[in-house]
């Protein structure tokens, strides 16, 4: 009798623990997503040892009812490792497509390892839970999946630093529930979708350091949530949307290094927007005098374009105006007296038509 109640406990016990682990599709997953990895210097793959993948394994995560993985967090400047080890991480490999069995994935977070090479698995948009995806700073190469609009969950898209080429997806303006988009410093071409304004959800769009070119889509105004929009080392064209400037909490619009011509809208200079740089293009005619008490200006950069006429005199009624860069246009008059001119430096006017007055030459 004792010998069949010690066979139950230890069967009963084996049920208990298998039901309290991953399951063993999970694990195999996970180990064939790590064969495709190398990760020299620090062993953050050592503890994925033993049967229970939501047990001390680092950088994993499971759902506390399914056992599923749901999380994988493998970031490349972990504090907790890093400052041990006295260095940064560096991993080399690819993402291997059998992260897409992990079919309960909610989060995939792969960044800053500046060695991992290959593309985006594809299959990454059939994952139906996923809401974050964060690839920043590898070496990553190709497109972004073609079919990335089918995570409908998805609320951060952050690729990076990385080499990515190709166009933005069509597909991408799906995402409605996406509120951070970062592709910075990539290769990617092509124009912004002009159906970008379906983003409703959107409070940071940075696509700064590609070579993305077009206009900029005036459905862009649309997106009600949107604080900061970074468009800058582009090859953007066309006319700046007098609509931005319309935008109920825009507060960063960089645009510079582009090729935008056309006149700087005057909705832009009594907006929400407190940091402004459209320096480096091509951007011509007068600057609007219609500065007033709601312009306040961390940063406004109007420098390298072809404005010409006066200064504004209602510059000066400006509640603040921090940085103000006007050089290398064709500006010609007085510079006004008082703030926030008082605190300018010669840059700030250098390299125009004939400007004259403190802090230049006298008139």
């Amino acid at each position: 009798m004792k010998r069949s109640f010690s066979i139950i406990s230890v069967l009963l016990f084996a049920f208990i623990s298998t039901v309290n682990s991953c399951p063993p599709s999970d694990r195999a997953a996970l180990l064939a997503f790590k064969a495709a990895l190398h990760e020299p210097y620090l062993g953050i793959f050592n503890s994925w040892t033993g049967n229970d993948c939501c047990h001390n394994w680092y950088g994993i995560s499971c759902d506390t009812e399914s056992k599923r993985v749901a999380d994988i967090n493998l970031r490349g400047e972990s504090k907790d490792l890093f400052e041990r080890a006295g260095r940064s991480g560096f991993m080399t490999g690819h993402i291997s497509s059998e992260i897409c069995k992990l079919t309960r994935l909610s989060s995939i977070i792969i960044a800053d390892w500046k060695g991992i090479t290959g593309e985006i698995p594809k299959c990454i948009a059939s994952l139906p839970f996923l809401r974050i995806l964060d690839l920043i700073g590898n070496k990553i190469t190709g497109e972004i999946p073609v079919d990335i609009g089918k995570l409908q969950r998805l609320t951060v898209l952050n690729v990076a630093d990385n080499q990515i080429s190709g166009r933005i997806p069509a597909s991408l303006t799906n995402l409605s529930d996406l509120m951070h988009l970062d592709l910075r410093n990539n290769k990617i071409s092509g124009p912004i979708p002009k159906t970008f304004g379906r983003l409703r959800m959107l409070s940071r769009a940075l696509l700064s350091g590609n070579s993305i070119s077009g206009p900029i889509p005036a459905s862009v105004c649309r997106i009600y949530r949107l604080a900061d929009l970074d468009l800058s080392l582009n090859k953007i064209y066309g006319a700046i949307p007098p609509c931005l400037g319309k935008m109920a909490v825009l507060a960063t619009l960089n645009l510079d290094c582009n090729k935008i011509t056309g006149g700087l809208p005057s909705t832009l200079l009594n907006s929400a927007v407190g940091n402004l740089n459209l320096s480096r293009n091509a951007l011509q005619g007068k600057i609007p005098n219609v500065f007033g008490p709601r312009s306040y200006f961390t940063v406004l950069d109007l420098s390298h374009n072809f404005f010409k006429g006066p200064i504004p005199k209602t510059l000066s009624s400006a509640s603040y105006i921090g940085h103000l860069d006007l050089s290398f246009n064709h500006l010609c008059g007085r510079i006004p007296a008082g703030a926030p001119f008082d605190h300018l430096e010669t840059s700030s006017f250098m390299y125009n038509d004939c400007l004259c007055g403190k802090p230049l030459r006298a008139c």
